[in-house]
């Protein structure tokens, strides 16, 4: 994740210190913590929350069994990453769903946290799992935050339940006898929010909380306010009582420090991450994966979900055909291309590759290249797609003018689809996902022999050159 790509760096430079240091003392084990400490100050997490994970670190670091271990720098890594796992909560917390249908989530928070989009989306990830979500606009105070709900709800095609202009708490509750005569298992409340935390605003959610006795209080908080978004949490919880919390904009580039302190400060584990702008980018928050990232780790459980929610296996299994077949068309490329852009920008999804993020560094990845190539691909015949070997200058050109690029880009991405069309069939024999793995090896090593500097073996300049794609 973005948010914590500082955080990040600061922590892996410590950690591989240590590793160089082969036997540790607990002077070593004192130095790395300081570092650790620095780190997640500058991180904004909560002061008091950075103390006490440095003494437990520090407490089961410096014990004997870790000190005389062959491998101490893996202990001390392995034992930051527990702690910070059980910082943020252990493990994920799920919506608590009633046993007397409709469940009430309130959703609660400042304005211009994202209560109207988060709630959408929600709505939206509850679907896909079975449920029928009614959406209830009680926001109405901010201009047009009625309608902003009733556009999300279209677009997901969940209803919304509005009544205009009338208290909040008669929406409300007349929303709970709308859902039960229609069928809706699930309701969420859009409460209206402030600029600040007020009475005013506690009276009217507290009045709302009285009347329909919510089974989930969900506070959204923007993560790009950091320190400021955990006092906000504790605030809400020590006056209504909250049962967890979606922090919005985690995707954003900003320091991490609220996904660190919120459980610890309220008590309030994170529920839910908005990690984008479209209605299916919210994810349930998993402590040991989010540990896992900050620390380099990876995360392939999330990339595997992410891979099953939006590549067709029957699509999968067909493409696996046509490679063994050799018969991997541009058509092929652009499906599978497109499926990959569903799962999400290219660099979130290669920092959860273990050993990639790290590779990554200072490499720009250009999401404006796959437009272009998708450009390029619907601007060929479908002859030209089957049988790119027919495109010489004059089709290049022609092709070039309908995608608003060059000869010279064509060109290239043609070379680069044969490339590609090398390494899948070398991929063919290997079970899982046709195109991912260590492709391209051989022609590295010849990239290596031919280049004029570098070190033995050759310099590739971007790490990606490894994947079935070109970026």
């Amino acid at each position: 994740m973005a948010m914590f790509e500082s955080l990040s760096e600061k922590l892996q430079a410590t950690f591989k210190r240590l590793r160089g240091k082969g036997k540790l003392t607990e002077a070593d084990v004192n130095e790395a913590m300081r570092e650790v400490r620095m780190a997640l100050l500058e991180a904004d997490v909560n002061f008091k929350v950075v103390k006490e994970l440095i003494a437990k670190i520090k407490e089961r670091a410096v014990g004997q069994e870790v000190l005389e271990s062959l491998t101490p720098a893996q202990q001390v890594i392995k034992i930051v990453h527990e702690e910070i796992i059980s910082l943020m909560g252990g493990s994920e917390s799920k919506i608590q769903l009633s046993s007397k249908p409709p469940t009430v989530v309130m959703l609660i928070g400042l304005q211009g946290a994202g209560k109207t989009t988060q709630g959408a989306k929600l709505a939206n990830m509850l679907k896909k799992q079975g449920k029928h979500p009614l959406l209830v606009a009680c926001d109405i105070y901010r201009p047009a935050a009625i309608k902003q709900l009733e556009v999300l709800g279209a677009q997901i095609k969940v209803p919304v339940f509005s009544l205009g202009q009338v208290s909040p708490v008669k929406i409300a509750e007349e929303s709970l006898e709308f859902a039960r005569k229609n069928g809706h298992d699930l309701v969420i409340l859009d409460t209206a929010g402030r600029l600040h935390v007020n009475e005013e605003l506690m009276t009217e959610l507290s009045d709302i909380r009285e009347a329909v006795n919510p089974d989930e209080i969900l506070l959204v908080v923007d993560a790009m306010t950091g320190q400021d978004a955990v006092n906000v949490a504790e605030a809400f919880h020590n006056q209504l009582g909250l049962n967890g919390v979606i922090l919005s904009k985690m995707d954003g580039d900003t320091r991490g420090g609220a996904a660190l302190s919120v459980k610890a400060v309220t008590g309030c584990p994170i529920k839910f991450a908005g990690v984008g702008e479209r209605m299916d980018a919210l994810e349930v928050f998993h402590p040991d994966r989010v540990a896992s990232r900050i620390l380099g780790m990876g995360d392939v459980l999330t990339l595997i979900e992410k891979a099953q929610q939006t590549i067709d296996e029957k699509k999968a299994r067909e493409l696996e055909e046509k490679i063994r077949k050799q018969e991997f068309t541009l058509d092929d490329y652009l499906d599978q291309m497109r499926q990959i852009k569903k799962m999400g920008s290219l660099s979130s999804l290669l920092e959860m590759i273990p050993g990639i993020g790290n590779q990554l560094k200072g490499v720009e990845i250009d999401e404006k290249d796959l437009g272009r190539i998708e450009a390029i691909i619907c601007s060929m015949t479908p002859e030209e797609r089957t049988k790119p070997v027919i495109i010489k200058d004059s089709r290049k050109k022609r092709i070039a003018k309908g995608s608003g690029t060059t000869v010279v880009e064509v060109g290239r991405f043609l070379k680069q689809f044969e490339q590609t069309k090398k390494m899948m069939k070398q991929l063919s024999g290997m079970p899982g996902m046709p195109g991912m793995g260590g492709a391209g090896k051989k022609s590295a090593s010849k990239k290596g022999k031919k280049g004029k500097k570098g070190k033995k073996g050759g310099q590739r300049k971007n790490p990606l050159a490894k994947f079935p794609f070109p970026f």
